[in-house]
């Protein structure tokens, strides 16, 4: 499948500040409840199929990988899959929450699902995450700390000040993944470290976007889902600041400072030339947050999972458009006409994109 497809009328900037604004509100109202890419009922958890990988990262420590082989044994076709903003320290929420792995070894690919990251957006930091100067106590990225389920409760406003991931250290998670991870998949593994595909939900379909734009060597695909593609846009910069807080308590200044070159770096909207000139293929999606039967599992899903599907398909149609002015001609989309922001939509939509990742790695 190549050049574009759509499904649903693109929608203008108003739409993109009111949903923003409703982010907010959503996020404000009921702390306490699943935000920010983990919608939705656990219902896979640990595969034994995989195995634990492990490598050192020089600023964040130990940092534990879930590695799945492909069915034929192959080592040339690899994806990574990364996760949403409440990533445990446990297992990456494609493993905990959907069956995904099972079809992409099947389909001959092997697959890395990174572990960890907590509102991380898979980016180098400026500083580790601080409020008012004070910073979270002591800990490692491959820390046991968290629960399993991606799935998990609980405000993280009540911990600021509290130790975590990120906090008594500096995320460098691009470097991580784009170095690190990537050296020793082929050096322990035999593993091919060019033409990879990357995907992810929110936070991480944003992340996947900036690996594969800043380094075409290693990824030739990208995939996001329900991610926030628009990150300049009026209101997002300060949706996403509640949403870090909510999801573990961190602060977005820390990460990037406004408006500055570091935080247009990380905004797919402003680096899509990027991806035109490196020719990735791309599988761009984001759900109508209307919902389907089988979205509705509590009020929550409903009061947040709307609300946050909504934005991201804002930012997912603004990104649309603005690779549409530019001539782009290596992107699928894919805009389902039900779905809000939770697991269930996801796994659908790396079902529906595995026979493309397939013909565009290795």
């Amino acid at each position: 499948m190549r050049g574009e497809w759509v499904r649903r009328p693109a929608m203008g900037g108003g739409w993109l500040k009111r949903s923003a604004l409703g982010l907010a509100a959503a996020l404000m109202v009921p702390l306490g409840a699943s935000v920010a890419g983990v919608s939705g009922v656990a219902h896979a958890a640990f595969n034994p199929s995989g195995f634990d990988f492990w490598v050192d990262s020089a600023s964040m420590g130990p940092v534990k990988t879930r590695v799945f082989r492909a069915a034929d044994g192959n080592t040339s076709r690899v994806v990574y899959a990364l996760d949403g903003m409440r990533a445990t320290q446990i297992l990456n929420g494609w493993e905990n929450d959907t069956e995904v792995v099972r079809a992409l070894t099947a389909a001959n690919i092997n697959v890395v699902m990174p572990v960890g990251g907590e509102s991380s957006f898979y980016a180098d930091w400026a500083e580790p995450s601080s409020i008012l100067g004070i910073g979270g106590g002591s800990g490692s990225a491959g820390s046991s700390s968290g629960s399993a389920s991606g799935s998990q409760s609980g405000s993280g406003a009540f911990g600021l000040f509290a130790g975590g991931p990120g906090k008594s250290y500096r995320y460098t998670w691009e470097t991580f993944i784009t170095q690190d991870l990537r050296n020793a998949l082929r050096d322990r593994l035999g593993f091919n470290p060019n033409r990879n595909g990357v995907f992810g939900l929110s936070m991480g379909g944003s992340g996947a976007l900036t690996l594969a734009a800043y380094h075409p060597d290693q990824f030739s695909y990208a995939g996001s889902f329900s991610g926030y593609l628009n990150v300049s846009a009026p209101g997002m910069r300060e949706a996403i600041r509640v949403a870090m807080i909510d999801a573990g308590g961190y602060n977005v200044d820390s990460m990037a400072p406004p408006w500055g070159q570091q935080w247009l770096r990380m905004d797919p909207f402003v680096f899509a030339p990027r991806l035109i000139a490196n020719n990735t293929r791309l599988w761009i999606s984001a759900a109508s947050a209307i919902p389907a039967a089988g979205d509705v599992t509590g009020v929550m899903s409903v009061i947040q999972g709307m609300p946050l599907e909504a934005l991201a398909l804002a930012n997912t149609r603004a990104f649309q458009v603005r690779m549409s002015t530019l001539g782009a001609q290596n992107v699928t989309y894919d805009f389902p006409a039900s779905g809000v922001h939770n697991w269930r939509n996801w796994e659908a939509e790396v079902y529906r994109m595995i026979p493309d990742l397939s013909n565009n790695i290795g």
